[in-house]
């Protein structure tokens, strides 16, 4: 089996948190989990009544009128999602929010700052996942022309597993995708496979630099990332991703024609299409009529890096409500319903290894004390 990877798509950063206790990143996740984001929004010139478009003594003369007639409104302010223009997140973005959200975004905003220590451990990490995914499949490479394409890999990469699972064989870095609370979600499941019982067992390897297990702040954030995985895919197989929620949420066109490479190995694999949409059309289907199951069970393995020894193995306990909450909160930063937050005081041992810790805003509004950082009070 033939693994894709698009050849000119850009990966997006990891989350510094992730480089202290585990180097859970991977090849894959690097090319398929983020495609270039552009860092300009396109304008809607179009619009008659944009500021753009008004002559400057007329734009004047409005502005004049509304503020004396009490109508001037503020520019509602951006959202993360709208200040990043992410269209989507991954599994990894809400996951590395359990371990402190404000850390995850300076490492968004701020990435040079990482640690060297930290970007060695990621890429031990990435090297471990990907001779462990050569394992069961070959990887090559396929030049793409559009953001379709990039998309096209994904679906067929994901398309090329669903005999392998029906036939009750093992699969890894398996894309998954999926809504929820209204943002789209992306993710690479490291492995997928059957136990003796006949269970459908997913896997997460998580390498360390240390030859001990994490702390227990640690494994909650990787189980809530495990949970995640379990929560999509399962809505996967339940027929619930339907093609139009792709296009829609990652505004893409399903009319758009796919680049000759994308043709060429999509029929190598018994696959005739033309356009984006009659993939997703053949991965709706494919997953709505197939008897893969949902995911029984969730394992954890952790593993020493210089060593390559098991240090030990987690059985993650899925409980749907918990993960609908959890993933509900962590959302609402990325929608503009709360502002960032960073760890509690309980939780403060974190900010030692943390890159950021001595220009943390949350940490200096912490150090203040209760006053300060509730500001003024206000009179009734």
């Amino acid at each position: 089996m033939l693994w894709i990877r698009s050849s000119c798509c850009c990966s997006r950063h990891r989350s510094p948190d992730e480089a202290c206790n585990t180097a859970h990143s991977n090849l894959a996740q690097v090319a398929l989990c983020h495609e270039e984001q552009h860092p300009k929004q396109q304008r809607d010139s179009g619009k008659p009544n944009s500021s753009s478009d008004l002559p400057l003594e007329s734009l004047k003369k409005v502005l004049t009128e509304d503020s004396a007639a009490g109508k001037v409104k503020r520019k509602r302010a951006q959202t993360p999602l709208e200040k990043y223009y992410l269209k989507y997140l991954c599994v990894t973005d809400l996951s590395t929010q359990s371990w402190c959200e404000q850390q995850m975004v300076y490492g968004r905003e701020l990435p040079q700052l990482q640690a060297p220590e930290t970007v060695v451990l990621l890429n031990t990490g990435k090297s471990i996942h990907l001779a462990r995914e050569l394992e069961v499949h070959d990887v090559v490479k396929i030049r793409t022309t559009s953001r379709e394409d990039s998309w096209a890999i994904k679906i067929l990469n994901l398309l090329s597993v669903i005999p392998v699972l029906q036939a009750g064989g093992c699969v890894r870095e398996l894309p998954v995708f999926g809504v929820i609370e209204g943002v789209f979600l992306m993710g690479i499941i490291d492995e997928l496979c059957y136990s003796a019982k006949g269970e459908l067992e997913l896997r997460e390897l998580k390498t360390r630099g240390r030859p001990f297990m994490p702390s227990g702040a640690q494994k909650k954030k990787d189980y809530f990332q495990v949970c995640l995985y379990k929560y999509i895919f399962d809505a996967m197989v339940q027929g619930k991703l339907k093609p139009d929620v792709i296009t829609s949420h990652i505004q893409l066109r399903p009319e758009q024609p796919l680049g000759s490479q994308i043709r060429d190995h999509a029929q190598k694999v018994g696959f005739t299409v033309t356009c984006f949409g009659d993939l997703l059309e053949l991965m709706y289907l494919n997953l709505t009529l197939s008897d893969i199951p949902g995911i029984d069970c969730l394992k954890i393995e952790y593993n020493h890096q210089e060593s390559n020894t098991l240090l030990g193995t987690e059985v993650v306990r899925f409980e749907e409500e918990k993960v609908r909450e959890r993933a509900q909160y962590y959302l609402a930063y990325w929608k503009g319903q709360r502002e960032v937050q960073g760890v509690e005081i309980e939780e403060a041992w974190k900010c030692q290894s943390c890159s950021y810790s001595e220009i943390c805003d949350w940490r200096k509004k912490r150090a203040e004390g209760p006053e300060q950082r509730s500001g003024p009070k206000k009179s009734k």
